[in-house]
């Protein structure tokens, strides 16, 4: 009797842990529906022409779009690396000064040119989950290909200290590259992946990154937004010839981008390639 009790009890646990992964698996597909669902709602917002400098960049050789990932109101948290980043660029520059919140794009961005490069910076002012509402909305305002917009975000799988390059491919479980991927339909964006590094102990994922940097880490996180601007400028901001190689070990949507501006470049001088051909 006993024993058909324990095997009762186990069937009943059984069921209900069942019951629950289900549902946790049905709560996790419609999470992720429902951020697409708002991403195109967004998305569907009516759009204003660009006027006045944004207007005269777009006609003015090739951009640039440099996205510092995060939450607005959290810019000192893990999460919002990026933002930081992007601020200690723009300090660099003296262009701190510069912000300005632009309806249209939701979010705060800065138009000027940097090493001779014509470039946007953009924090967007939507949650990390719709990040890419405002990437899409800049991208086509002020006409940047997303070949040449590079996400700047915070990366758990690395320490606090390295920073690593992804030229495009899948977002890796990053909410924010997720639905920057949704937004404008491609994943050949290279990214800055800035370390953060996993939390300790038994504090939950989600606390630890939305938490703010301890003394400690603050130590280091100075010098890592120097070499995260010092790699921003050296790989990202500059020329178009410099910029057109990308890494053989790229993943194949980098790769495919690259190829396809080398293609464009030599339709583009038909003359030159005849001449070449004859010699």
């Amino acid at each position: 009797m006993g024993r058909l009790k324990k095997v009762t009890g186990l069937s009943k646990l059984c069921r209900y842990l069942s019951l629950f992964l289900k549902t946790l698996m049905n709560f996790v597909t419609m999470r992720g529906l429902l951020t697409r669902v708002i991403n195109r709602v967004l998305l569907s917002e009516l759009f204003t022409p660009a006027m006045g400098i944004e207007a005269e960049m777009h006609t003015e050789g090739r951009r640039r779009m440099v996205v510092g990932l995060g939450n607005p109101g959290m810019e000192s948290t893990r999460h919002s690396i990026g933002m930081a980043v992007l601020g200690a660029l723009a300090t660099r520059f003296s262009l701190a000064d510069r912000w300005r919140s632009d309806k249209h794009v939701s979010g705060e961005v800065i138009v000027s040119e940097i090493d001779h490069a014509h470039v946007v910076l953009l924090r967007p002012r939507l949650l990390m989950n719709v990040n890419g509402v405002s990437v899409a909305k800049a991208a086509r305002k002020y006409g940047i290909k997303p070949e040449d917009i590079v996400l700047v975000h915070d990366e758990l799988d690395k320490p606090l200290g390295k920073i690593a390059i992804k030229h495009g491919g899948s977002a890796r479980g990053h909410n924010g590259v997720r639905s920057c991927v949704d937004c404008l339909q491609t994943d050949v964006m290279p990214r800055l992946r800035v370390g953060i590094g996993r939390p300790a102990g038994q504090m939950s994922v989600e606390r630890h990154v939305l938490g703010r940097f301890s003394s400690e880490e603050q130590k280091v996180l100075d010098s890592v937004l120097v070499q995260s601007v010092d790699i921003l400028l050296s790989k990202f901001l500059q020329q178009d010839s410099q910029q057109d190689s990308q890494s053989p070990s790229s993943p194949a949507g980098g790769r495919q981008a690259a190829q396809k501006r080398k293609e464009r470049a030599r339709s583009d001088s038909p003359a030159k390639d005849s001449a070449a051909a004859q010699t």
